[in-house]
């Protein structure tokens, strides 16, 4: 076996190198891609039968905050900077709904390679807390595996500043689901990160969602 097919085998199991049957390889293929959707939509209906109160209750704090002129900080490493950033986004520029203030704090490459060269990678979530967080923002930490360094020493920084602080986690929570600096831990059963990241993502919209139905809400009472 090469490298190549070692480094894929475990997305694809039943891809052997003697595979000469199109349509058997193409029905394998289908029949992998619907169990994994279906594994996904599962993890997504038991995160939200787990946590749909906590979401509604931290959405409503959110919208809170936003309403005070509070920001979104998001931060998150790898595959979840990039989820991170994507959440960020969905705040800032919303396609319906009342924008607010949002950025993903790995999204500025100067900044974050000038604090991980000069002060060290575990710091170059918290130097940016530091910068510009006040008592009024929100910061949400995504990690697949809740053990990431520099998101746990961020979010002690944001806890002590009055930041409202939630954690996505995947497996069993790790450090994040233990700490006590986060407001929320929404932690995904899992041992797989791309079904943890799927449901992160629609836990992410669940709190938009509440957020900008509390928004409205506050601006017609108003």
């Amino acid at each position: 076996m090469t490298t190549h097919e070692e480094s894929t085998g475990f997305l694809y199991p039943f891809i052997e190198s003697e595979e000469t049957d199109a349509k058997s390889l193409l029905e394998d293929l289908a029949a992998s891609a619907r169990s994994k959707a279906a594994e996904s939509a599962r993890l997504q209906r038991e995160s939200l039968d787990e946590y749909g109160p906590a979401l509604t209750e931290a959405g409503i704090k959110m919208a809170e905050r936003f309403l005070r002129g509070g920001r979104l900080y998001t931060l998150g490493n790898g595959g979840s900077s990039t989820d991170a950033a994507t959440l960020a986004s969905l705040f800032s520029r919303p396609a319906r709904g009342r924008p607010v203030a949002a950025w993903s704090l790995a999204a500025d490459e100067a900044v974050v390679t000038a604090l991980g060269n000069d002060v060290g990678f575990e710091l170059i979530f918290k130097r940016q807390i530091i910068a510009h967080a006040r008592d009024r923002d929100v910061a949400i930490a995504l990690s697949t595996s809740g053990n990431s360094e520099d998101l746990m020493t961020a979010i002690t920084e944001a806890n002590h500043r009055g930041v409202l602080t939630i954690g996505f986690s995947g497996h069993d929570g790790g450090r994040m689901a233990a700490a006590e600096d986060l407001d929320y831990c929404f932690t995904v059963h899992s041992q797989s990160i791309h079904r943890i990241q799927e449901s992160h993502a629609m836990l992410g919209y669940r709190l938009w969602s509440v957020t900008q139905e509390h928004m409205a809400r506050a601006r017609k009472a108003s």
